[in-house]
């Protein structure tokens, strides 16, 4: 059996944990609302960390997918009559639309130009929600219907965060074994050679616009199904989701841990959001403190929080010689009882 067989094969037990996590830990309104969180914005992250870990490229205008997956969503729901199953083709379609549009005028930048460009599109876009009609302006797109994902008779709704936990979930696994297989396929090779030395890729017959591109269309519709979720949680959508607090969110998220770790997005958005959950110093202190992360992890632990095992192991593997030497020579009591005859 092949090594990623194997890894998914262990986090089977790791799976039915998280599941069961919710319930586990006392089963409150405020438990499965955390959860719910946390799964719809690791996913959100999700959408980001192979543009970030994987083509090494900083988009800093991904918010907009997770923007357009909520309004599609709010729209279409309220103003359309759509149900859940139409939402969310139409987040996944518009999202492709969008990112086909952006990546074709961005990915042919490189370094910070890419950066400042994508975040004037997420910027452009917070103004046409804030300002447009269509959109709800200020006061958002009210009124959404509960999550009906029901078919072939199959009664499948979720009015509250307890009933919405098991489609989070599901919609998380579906994100984590995406961004696996892309890991795993031609693809994200090309991308990762691309990242790495985009001439040996040209040499090599891989196009890079093409594979940016690529990467592009593929991570869109990820975020964009984290937002067609938050839409149905929260019951109505407003230009707030653009904010860069789910920006500063999305990059912490995927920096913290370290980069190309499959659980590295869900282990740091469960911290971030434990954190504002449960032990919140106040909605500006959170952000400060969130913002104040993110600095310091690029500062001072740029391979994350896992670059410190490395050290750490190091450490251990010198004073374990060490120690081995010492308990060896100590004398045990059948020697000390020789000694004294």
């Amino acid at each position: 059996m092949s090594r990623p067989s194997m890894r998914r094969i262990a986090l089977l037990p790791l799976g039915v944990a998280v599941l069961f996590a919710p319930s586990l830990l006392g089963g409150s309104a405020s438990v499965y609302s955390a959860a719910v969180l946390i799964a719809i914005l690791a996913v959100m992250s999700y959408g980001l960390d192979v543009i970030v870990s994987d083509l090494g490229e900083v988009s800093l205008g991904h918010t907009v997918f997770f923007a357009v997956g909520a309004y599609a969503t709010a729209l279409l729901s309220t103003r359309a009559g759509f149900g859940a199953w139409g939402t969310l083709a139409a987040s996944i379609a518009i999202s492709l639309v969008f990112a086909a549009v952006i990546g074709l005028v961005t990915l042919r930048l490189r370094e910070f130009v890419f950066s400042l460009v994508t975040y004037a599109v997420a910027v452009v876009a917070m103004s046409l929600a804030a300002n447009w009609a269509f959109l709800g302006g200020s006061d958002g797109v009210r009124g959404l219907p509960m999550l009906d994902l029901s078919f072939a008779g199959l009664s499948l709704t979720a009015r509250t965060d307890r009933e919405l936990w098991p489609y989070a979930f599901g919609m998380l696994v579906v994100a984590i074994y995406l961004v696996d297989r892309f890991r795993n396929s031609r693809l994200g090779a090309a991308a990762i050679m691309t990242h790495l030395n985009p001439r040996l890729a040209t040499v090599g017959g891989i196009d890079p616009a093409r594979v940016r591109l690529q990467v592009f269309l593929f991570s869109a519709p990820i975020t964009a199904t984290a937002g067609w979720l938050y839409a149905y949680q929260r019951a109505y959508v407003s230009v707030d989701i653009l904010e860069n607090y789910f920006l500063i969110l999305m990059l912490t998220a995927v920096i913290l841990v370290g980069r190309r770790q499959l659980l590295g997005p869900l282990l740091a958005t469960a911290l971030v959001l434990t954190q504002e959950k449960f032990f919140s110093f106040g909605g500006y202190v959170d952000k400060i403190v969130l913002g104040s992360v993110l600095v310091m992890v690029l500062a001072f632990f740029p391979q994350g929080l896992m670059g410190l095992a490395r050290p750490l192991s190091r450490l251990f593997r010198m004073f374990r010689p060490a120690a081995k030497v010492v308990a060896e020579s100590k004398p045990t009591a059948s020697t000390s009882l020789e000694i004294s005859k």
